[in-house]
């Protein structure tokens, strides 16, 4: 949308000088117009999420260790480098450099997928004192119970098909507005799941920074505790939210 309004911007300048300077102008005046919607952009950059919880709180299911390198490290640096590529992309663009923006799209998908991803993955845990834990309920349970028999077949099937994610990415429960139901779907590096058209309920990290300081190179382990501290309640209200839209 900044980007379309840059362009009108760009029209209404070109639109608004003397015949005789608008040839001699034509070059500078988008690429100043689209400056200032890139500094515009930069004021608007995306932020690291702040937690609901102590980094202390999830133990021992997650170690306070991991939760603030995995948070203040980690997802910082994807919140920086992806505001850094949207950034250049946007000087890309006002150069009319093309190849440029293609080239950074790749830094887009990744470094935004990770902010996404992370962003609801904070949001999907919780304390035991703060709703961490225990099993879903409600309209939730019914929804799992009828796409996977019952929630310990669930969890089964969940943790098994992460585990076996090669190398980094995410296991993921989403929800088939179309079809009307739930189902897993395991996705690789950092693509978020909503490339896929499912609506993101709960992801669970299974990069190595998200557990190897507690549970090193054993995964069904970290993948086994991690239910400790599922935040049932906010799976729940994302259901909720997306059946809504």
């Amino acid at each position: 949308m900044a980007l379309r309004g840059a362009v009108r911007a760009v029209r209404a300048v070109a639109a608004a000088r003397p015949s005789t300077t608008r040839v001699a102008s034509a070059a500078a005046a988008p690429r100043s117009v689209m400056a200032a919607a890139a500094r515009a952009m930069s004021s608007e950059s995306f932020k690291l999420p702040d937690l609901t919880y102590d980094y202390h709180e999830l133990e021992p299911f997650v170690a306070a260790e991991i939760m603030e390198l995995h948070h203040s490290k980690h997802h910082k640096t994807y919140v920086t480098n992806l505001n850094n590529a949207l950034d250049a992309t946007l000087d890309a663009q006002a150069k009319g450099d093309v190849a440029a923006a293609i080239a950074l799209q790749g830094a887009i998908r990744f470094n935004g997928g990770g902010h996404i991803n992370h962003s609801i993955f904070w949001e999907n845990l919780a304390p035991p004192s703060k709703g961490g834990g225990g099993e879903p309920e409600g309209e939730l349970k019914t929804y799992i119970d009828a796409a996977f028999g019952d929630f310990e077949s669930f969890k089964k099937t969940f943790n098994a098909q992460t585990a076996a994610v090669q190398g980094s990415g995410w296991g993921w429960l989403g929800y088939n507005k179309a079809a009307d139901r739930v189902e897993f779907r395991a996705m690789p590096n950092q693509d978020p799941l909503s490339m896929t058209g499912l609506v993101p309920l709960l992801g669970i990290d299974v990069w190595e920074h998200a557990y190897y300081l507690q549970y090193k190179n054993v995964r069904p382990d970290y993948l086994n505790a991690i239910w400790g501290v599922v935040n049932f309640g906010d799976v729940a209200a994302k259901l909720a939210k997306a059946k809504a839209k």
